[in-house]
């Protein structure tokens, strides 16, 4: 211990006798059981010298290609969209920067602040009248949805479509391992989710559905329709991408009860996978179980405007063994540059965001699927993303295609989807040129490949 603390053998020991313990490991064995421990030492390789270690890293990093390198189509939860200078600056102002879990409102004006109008954003975004001040990211958003339904009505069965992004089904069956419930998984048909086995799997034991809006797939889903058949009682889950709420029917008027997504193209950077932050909002009947925090307005002695932290569901340290979420500090930071971004796009801006998306990836899918060996996986409205297959080896063609600096998208393979093709995103950034150097390299990498095989 002594090599990693202040802690001498002699306070060790002084320690150790006062809570009655002969030693470290006697400590351990009282209070983890044996069955949870490693019983080994850890296998990890013997340690390096500090400039070894930054000779390695730096050997690491030149391996990344980040989405300055390339023109990269890459999509399916992160997106590369332009982030303006306002929000850079803002979020490294160090009252921002630096601060913690804002506990004493009268030293946290400002973050509280942050916190209310990025919930006011957000319920405005969603349509919903309760968000909370962020949690982790998109797929463990998911999953605190699911255990507030839980928590909500005891039903231990939850019904989810297929089209719910992998790494976000993932998370939600980590979570329902720890409090029991099952999951049963409606497969799309047509590239959206089946409504005739949708209905089919309803029941009065359903605690909740989870659907996504645009699905893993790019397509719109009919969440009003999906969300018309749940069963009383059951809470209507979905995951949202926020910059097409700009043009699609917003949760709060499709019956949805609970909205989560991934807030990563609000203004927060690619930045290798992270981090960004989750967004959360609510029907108020569910604001007691929500995770995270929310802050709320109030006045202060003077009558004056103030902010404060109204609920705070999440803390151990004030709920304990009833507090609903593990979470231990919010993306606050991450948050502050989401609603500095819909600041910085406004009402009217996210609407001709949208609109601009629309008709890029309708250019792109039509210049895509006129490549011979290349079609539309499915026929559905799209708005930022879309699917494709190819009659040739994915990998392949994905590596020819990156020899020509594109990168035409993410295989579905990847995403544990059952096709041989590849999801493909738009953003602001992708040009029209960008995407007709996209359909060149394309075209030239499938032909190609087609040889091999044909050869």
């Amino acid at each position: 211990m002594s090599t990693y603390t202040a802690v001498t053998p002699d306070d060790l020991r002084a320690m150790l006798d006062a809570i009655g313990v002969a030693s470290v490991d006697e400590l351990f064995d009282r209070q983890i059981p044996a069955a949870v421990r490693l019983g080994r030492p850890l296998d990890l390789p013997a340690g390096m010298a500090e400039q070894d270690v930054y000779a390695h890293l730096a050997d690491l990093a030149a391996k990344n290609t980040s989405a300055e390198d390339e023109i990269s189509f890459l999509g399916a939860g992160m997106y590369d969209h332009y982030v303006p200078a306002v929000i850079d600056m803002l979020m490294g102002r160090s009252e921002f920067l630096t601060p913690y879990t804002p506990y004493q409102p009268e030293v946290s004006q400002g973050n509280l602040q942050v916190m209310f109008e990025y919930q006011t954003a957000i319920s405005e975004l969603t349509a919903l009248p309760v968000s909370n001040a962020s949690v982790y990211e998109g797929p463990s958003a998911v999953a605190s949805a699911g255990y507030l339904a839980k928590l909500a009505n005891g039903r231990e069965r939850f019904v989810v479509s297929a089209g719910l992004h992998p790494h976000s089904l993932d998370t939600l069956r980590t979570y329902v391992a720890g409090f029991g419930a099952t999951i049963d998984v409606i497969a799309l048909r047509d590239g959206v989710t089946d409504p005739e086995a949708w209905a089919a799997a309803m029941g009065d034991d359903v605690g909740a559905i989870f659907v996504q809006q645009p699905n893993v797939l790019g397509a719109l889903e009919d969440v009003e329709a999906l969300m018309s058949v749940k069963p009383e009682g059951t809470v209507g889950i979905a995951a949202y991408d926020p910059i097409p709420l700009g043009i699609v029917k917003p949760p709060g008027e499709c019956g949805v009860d609970v909205c989560v997504g991934e807030g990563q193209p609000l203004g927060n950077r690619l930045d290798f996978g992270g981090p960004s932050f989750g967004f959360f909002a609510a029907t108020e009947a569910y604001i007691r179980r929500m995770p995270g925090r929310i802050a709320g307005e109030t006045t202060d002695v003077d009558g004056k405007r103030g902010w404060v932290l109204t609920l705070q569901t999440r803390e151990q340290h004030i709920r304990r063994e009833k507090a609903t979420s593990n979470i231990c500090t919010a993306q606050a930071l991450n948050a502050l540059g989401g609603v500095v971004y819909l600041a910085w796009l406004g009402r009217r801006g996210i609407v001709e965001l949208g609109e601009l998306l629309l008709q890029r990836t309708h250019y792109a899918r039509e210049a895509l699927t006129a490549i011979d060996g290349v079609e539309a996986l499915h026929d559905q409205p799209v708005v930022r993303e879309f699917a494709v297959r190819l009659d040739a080896d994915v990998d392949a063609v994905v590596a020819r295609c990156a020899a020509e600096g594109v990168n035409p998208g993410v295989p579905l393979k990847r995403l544990g989807l059952d096709a041989d093709g590849l999801l493909v995103a738009i953003t602001e950034r992708r040009s029209r040129a960008d995407i007709d150097r996209l359909a060149e390299v394309l075209q030239a990498a499938v032909a190609a490949e087609r040889q091999v095989v044909a050869v």
